[in-house]
């Protein structure tokens, strides 16, 4: 074989990697639907994962190059974990990653949390703040805004109702004393939790969680409605008020 013919070989070689596109198009040792129907989805990679979910590839480039885009992309947003950060726009930056590519993952972004919540809510009674914590965690530690959430609790420390009560700045929020007391008589409310997240991932609370706190504390005294713990959400980590003396 002459030279010109080693370059057309190795051209159609090319053009034959860049027609695997789809999952099912994968050479049979590549497949990850395969590799889970015989091992189990714990077996798969990370991108195999996401290569599943993805389906397709672009026009250039294979569906486990574009799940490999991704994971490399959110290795600068704390890893595989880092996707739950990631914003639609962001994620239609990634090689490979249109419109419905990223709505894609988001809305398997979202599922893993929706999923975490409702596992910590069997048999949930909110006892203690570590309760909380986790029934809260997955839904609050990713949010790159300050939330407030308001937990209305009966005498048996079920919930009546949970609700935001406001969305602040990259690093405040907005505490309405108002809104939280006007919701919790609404609701028949005996106790109330506050919770809110620190985007830098850091629960340490401020000066200004300190005294929001026990504004809020005061208030609740007056109108006969106990604010019994004000927990703050970090990466994975929480502090409560209550249990560093400052309710």
């Amino acid at each position: 074989m002459n030279k010109h013919e080693i370059e057309i070989s190795k051209q159609k070689e090319e053009c034959s990697v860049k027609q695997h596109q789809t999952v099912k198009e994968l050479p049979l040792s590549e497949r990850p639907y395969e590799k889970c129907e015989k091992y189990g989805p714990s077996a798969l990679s990370d991108a195999e994962l996401l290569a599943v979910v993805l389906r397709t590839g672009s026009r250039n480039e294979r569906v486990m190059d574009v799940a490999m885009n991704i994971l490399n992309y959110s290795k600068a947003h704390r890893g595989l974990i880092g996707i739950n950060y990631l914003s639609l726009h962001e994620l239609m930056t990634i090689q490979g990653i249109g419109k419905v590519k990223a709505i894609q993952i988001e809305c398997i972004a979202e599922i893993t949390k929706r999923m975490a919540k409702a596992t910590n809510e069997e048999g949930l009674k909110l006892l203690t703040p570590e309760s909380v914590a986790n029934y809260y965690m997955q839904e609050m530690r990713h949010l790159s805004r300050e939330q407030i959430i308001l937990v209305m609790l009966d005498s048996k420390s079920k919930i009546l109702k949970d609700m935001i009560i406001s969305t602040g700045t990259v690093n405040a929020s907005i505490l309405a004393p108002r809104e939280i007391f006007v919701n919790a008589l609404k609701y028949g409310a005996v106790n109330i939790i506050l919770l809110h997240n620190h985007p830098s991932g850091d629960p340490t609370p401020s000066k200004e969680d300190i005294n929001s706190t026990k504004r809020m504390q005061e208030a609740g005294n007056i109108v006969g409605i106990r604010l019994i713990d004000h927990i703050i959400i970090g990466d994975n980590r929480f502090i409560s008020l209550k249990e560093h003396g400052i309710l």
